[in-house]
């Protein structure tokens, strides 16, 4: 082969659909270039970056419609559904009526994962009583947290569209109940950018010895460009797998290896234009990176054990707790977005899933570690800053499990799209408050509905984003955490 057949091979080994539509004779390719605007490079709303821009920035930041009042957000989501009636949404009616059978109208055209037949309501199997100035009743299972209540604005109206697990998680993390869209913190990471270039601005944390049912999708990139998607460490063992060098290979010859990938990586970028092989030159340069400055921030043995005590962190474990003082030291460092999740709050009443014995283990697990987290940003004064989002994909029914028509032994609630509980702190959060009610047995939202689009919307507004002008182009649409449908509200009574 001369030289002449090898560069039509190379050329045209380059060759992608995107150039046979952007370069034949018919124009078609130009007319679709000309639509896509900046959907190549993350056009946001009127701002956008040209491809010698994402080679400089690939985390490009785009500018905040108005002033922000968080900088950051640590999300903690118990994956499965905690009982919000088991917790914090206080209803006497339901002790009251302990083992009667529901009202028919409750019941009426109503949807169960597994609920049939004619259930009988239950009531908690724990006491509450009021915690904090403003006398919010609080289930005897949270001690902890009753001592952060005045830090905290209770959401006790909290709607959501699916009941499966799954679904349901997508939905509030991605704004939509099928995988391939782009979660939160991968639109916070689009939108902010890191304050740290030496760590991803979206890391994720996982306890409870399962990743949420939603899986990975839960912190996908979807249609962004992947180096806004989450990165997975763990408080335990090596904080990210697969960074560390191979037995063998000196970080000097990582270096030169890094160097000759990005040589490639950057010709083949300015032969294809392909903006996912910027991603690569970002990921392996942040790869590199990391290695010398991930590994000092996620060692937890750097912290003087009062810290700690007041966590109750477990040494070699990935646990929830360590993973809570994790999550300081990483928005501390100046990551943008800590999401964590704790599987294990799917309480129907099966094994030791139940709502008396069950729900009180996973509560003992997180009770002090997030009263700590509260606590332990407030001194060090990044609670003003940092929100913090504390909830799961649903509630569960005032009604005791009832499968097939047999009552269990145990005790358990179904899932429960209808209402259910979260809350958020810090960042002009108006703490000590509630907003939202629900009827006297806990089933609808009888004040203050808020979708979780709204949630989405909300936790964008404090971050300085209409969730309306915070885009992104895909297929034929401007692309929306919070969807395509109508505009979501934002809850405004939440802050102070």
């Amino acid at each position: 082969m001369n030289l002449w057949q090898q560069w039509q091979t190379d050329r045209l080994s380059h060759v992608t659909r995107r150039h046979f539509l952007q370069d034949c004779a018919t124009g078609l390719g130009a007319a679709w270039m000309a639509t896509q605007g900046g959907a190549l490079y993350g056009k946001s709303g009127a701002h956008g970056a040209s491809p010698a821009d994402v080679m400089k920035n690939p985390l490009g930041v785009r500018s905040p419609h108005f002033p922000a009042k968080a900088k950051r957000v640590i999300y903690l989501h118990m994956a499965g559904a905690p009982s919000q009636l088991d917790l914090f949404d206080y209803k006497p009616e339901l002790f009251r009526l302990d083992g009667k059978d529901c009202p028919s109208e409750f019941l009426e055209g109503q949807t169960f994962a597994f609920i049939s037949g004619i259930p009988s309501l239950l009531a908690p199997r724990h006491r509450f009583s009021p915690a904090g100035a403003a006398g919010h009743m609080v289930s005897e299972i949270l001690p902890h947290f009753r001592e952060i209540i005045d830090d905290v604005c209770l959401i006790k109206s909290m709607q959501t569209d699916q009941f499966n697990h799954a679904p349901a998680q997508l939905l509030l993390h991605t704004g939509n109940a099928q995988p391939g869209h782009a979660s939160f913190g991968s639109w916070v990471t689009y939108g902010l950018g890191t304050e740290n270039q030496n760590l991803p601005g979206f890391m994720v944390l996982v306890s409870g010895g399962q990743n949420p049912s939603a899986g990975k999708a839960a912190w996908s990139g979807g249609f962004l460009p992947s180096v806004y998607q989450g990165v997975q460490c763990r408080s335990a063992g090596d904080p990210i797998l697969y960074l560390e060098n191979p037995n063998g290979v000196r970080r000097n010859q990582r270096r030169m290896m890094v160097d000759a990938i990005d040589k490639i990586n950057r010709r083949t970028h300015e032969e294809v234009g392909d903006p996912e092989t910027l991603t690569r030159v970002s990921q392996y340069e942040m790869a590199y990176r990391m290695q010398m400055h991930a590994s000092e921030v996620m060692d937890l043995k750097q912290e003087p054990e009062y810290i700690h005590e007041m966590y109750g962190t477990s040494p070699g474990e990935e646990s929830f707790a360590n993973n809570c003082l994790l999550a300081r030291r990483l928005v501390e460092q100046g990551v943008r977005y800590v999401q964590l999740y704790d599987w294990g709050w799917d309480h129907h009443g099966n094994g030791d899933n139940t709502i008396d014995k069950g729900l009180k283990k996973k509560c003992g697990e997180i009770d002090r570690p997030i009263a700590a987290l509260l606590k332990d940003l407030k001194q060090r004064g990044l609670l003003d800053d940092t929100l913090v989002v504390w909830g799961g994909e649903f509630g569960r029914t005032p009604m005791r499990e009832l499968r097939h028509g047999i009552v269990s032994e145990t005790y358990g609630r179904d899932h429960h799209k209808e209402a259910f509980t979260m809350w958020m702190a810090g960042a002009g959060v108006k703490g000590g408050t509630s907003i939202g009610e629900t009827d006297p047995l806990g089933f609808f939202v009888h004040d203050n509905p808020v979708h979780v689009r709204d949630l989405q919307a909300t936790m964008l507004h404090s971050l300085g984003f209409d969730s309306q002008s915070l885009t992104y182009p895909y297929q034929g649409l401007d692309q929306k955490l919070t969807g395509v449908g109508d505009p979501p509200r934002v809850v405004s009574e939440i802050f102070a």
